[in-house]
Parts: C-alpha cells; sequence; structure tokens
C-alpha cells in the first residue's frame, strides 16, 4: 500500500510541477503542445515497444483486454441509455458524452499510473489497444454519420488507426515479444531512452494545460451532463470491471488490481479533440475531462486500498 501511495504522490507531483511551471510561464505558451507532441508521437510508441517487446503476451492480453472491452462498451450503454430518456440531448452531443463517461485517459495518465503504481506499463496495453484500435473510431464513425448525414467507410478509420505512432510502436512491440525476437543492443539502448521521456513529457504537459481551467461554469447548462458522465466513468465503469473480473472471471491479486485501476483512469483528452472537431459536446467533454482528472485520485487512492 505503501508504494502504491508512494506512486500516486510521484505522478501528482510531477503534475503539480507542470502546473507551476505553466503559471509562471518559464516554458512559453506552447510549452503543453510540444511536450503532448513528443510524447505521442516520440516518446509513446518507444516505451510501449520496449514494454510490449519483452512482456508475457497471454497475461496482458487475455482476460484484462475483455474485461476492458466489455466494462467500457456497458458504461457507454447504460450512458446513452440514461440520458437519452432523461436528458433527452441531440445525438451527436450524446455521443461525445458518452465517450466522457467511458474512453479512459490511457495514453497521458494511464501510462504514468502503469508504472509507477502497478509496476509495469504493459498493463495499460490492453485498454491502449482496445480504445485505438476499435472503441474510437466506432465513435467517430457514428459521429461522423450523426453531423454530415452519411456513412463513413471503415477502412477510411481503419487507415487512421494503423498510421497511429502508438499504434504502430505497440504492434512492433507485440510482434518483437510473438516471435521471441530481441533488438540489438545498439538500437535497444537509444529507443529504451527515448521511451523514459514518456513519462515525464505527458504529466507535465497534463499539468500546463489545468492552469486557467475552471469547470462547471453555470453558464454553460451542462452541469448534470457532466456530473453523471464523471460518475459513470469514476464509480460505474471500474465497479463494472471489478464485478466482471472478479465474479465472471475469477481473476484476483494484482491482475484485478490493474484491470480496476485501469478502468478508473479519467476521462481521455481526446475526446476533447473530438468534440472540439465535430462542434458538438464541447462544454461536456472540457469539463468531464478535467472534473474526472482531479476526482480520479481518491479513487484510485480508495482502489488500492480495497485491492492493492
Amino acid at each position: 500500500m505503501l508504494g502504491v501511495l508512494t506512486g500516486f504522490a510521484v505522478v501528482w507531483l510531477i503534475i503539480l510541477t507542470g502546473y507551476v511551471i505553466g503559471r509562471l510561464g518559464v516554458l512559453g505558451e506552447n510549452a503543453q503542445t510540444v511536450l503532448s507532441r513528443l510524447a505521442f508521437f516520440v516518446a509513446s510508441p518507444a516505451l510501449l515497444l520496449t514494454t510490449l517487446s519483452e512482456a508475457d503476451l497471454h497475461t496482458v492480453f487475455s482476460l484484462p483486454l475483455l474485461v476492458a472491452a466489455a466494462s467500457a462498451l456497458a458504461t457507454a450503454g447504460l450512458y446513452v441509455l440514461v440520458t437519452r430518456w432523461w436528458l433527452r440531448r441531440p445525438v451527436p452531443e450524446l455521443l461525445i458524452s458518452s465517450m466522457s463517461a467511458s474512453l479512459v485517459n490511457a495514453a497521458n495518465l494511464g501510462l504514468p499510473i502503469c508504472v509507477y503504481v502497478l509496476g509495469d506499463a504493459a498493463y495499460i496495453a490492453p485498454v491502449l489497444i482496445f480504445q485505438l484500435a476499435f472503441f474510437t473510431p466506432l465513435f467517430l464513425m457514428m459521429l461522423d454519420s450523426a453531423t454530415s448525414g452519411r456513412r463513413t467507410s471503415v477502412t477510411v478509420f481503419a487507415g487512421q488507426v494503423v498510421r497511429n505512432p502508438i499504434v504502430v510502436g505497440s504492434l512492433i512491440g507485440l510482434l518483437l515479444a510473438a516471435t521471441g525476437t530481441r533488438l540489438p543492443e545498439i538500437i535497444h539502448e537509444p529507443v529504451s531512452l527515448i521511451g523514459g521521456a514518456a513519462v515525464p513529457a505527458m504529466l507535465l504537459a497534463f499539468g500546463l494545460s489545468l492552469v486557467g481551467s475552471r469547470p462547471m461554469n453555470a453558464d454553460g447548462g451542462r452541469r448534470v451532463d457532466v456530473a453523471l458522465a464523471s460518475g459513470f466513468k469514476l464509480v460505474l465503469q471500474p465497479l463494472l470491471a471489478y464485478l466482471l473480473a472478479r465474479y465472471l472471471l475469477g481473476m484476483d491479486g494484482h491482475l484485478l488490481f490493474a484491470v480496476v485501476v485501469t478502468a478508473a483512469l479519467p476521462t481521455a483528452q481526446n475526446v476533447f479533440v473530438a468534440a472540439a472537431r465535430y462542434g458538438q459536446g464541447v462544454l461536456v467533454a472540457k469539463d468531464t475531462v478535467l472534473m474526472t482528472t482531479v476526482a480520479s485520485l481518491p479513487i484510485l487512492v480508495l482502489a488500492a486500498a480495497l485491492l492493492a
């Protein structure tokens, strides 16, 4: 338990450092963008490549992948049913809110938390693969159809998925692990060093993004949506993951703790990117990302106290 709390402390101290840097303006106006792009396009693919190349694929991708997929799909589906009947929002906005309630921040916070709290970045791989290869493209296809009135080709989104640098890095790592191949030392060492920049870059960039954020503005008229999406994300999704993993799949120990922690991660920041792209649910996406990120700490600590 002390090790878990130490892991959380490390993560949030780096986020706080990023926030202070942002408040002081030390790195200039574009620091968040530069750090985020460095982490996404360079460091994270390198980290996942080296991590997955040495992972036990059967342990990582059997039951954890099923739990990640089932808990996310169930949470999204229940949110749509409840809010469609209760709040009666337009379909495009409803889809963005459903993403906010079920899409976890697997990269920017998932990777650091898996490294420092769970002890292995490989635990986030099933969530990343499921979200990047299926869950996010599914939502984007529905959004495209709902906003343009036409169906979008599956091949278009499939092409976007395979060009994603995180997917590319993950697939190379999986291929190496599946074939038992090890990179030559002269290649492995620089790739590993570059991957080491992923976690601090992500956390500093996230701290920078919190500067000036003011969630739950009454003028937006979406406080109920934000509160409901946040509750589904931080309470319902990890609860569903626990019930499925513990009682249906018989998981226990550290693996059970890992699937619950990854399900309890806050809303992914790319939900806001999707909302801005389609001009739907921007306020709900932005506020849910911030609210779940702040509120996820006690939820994760509680999960650690009960399961670690």
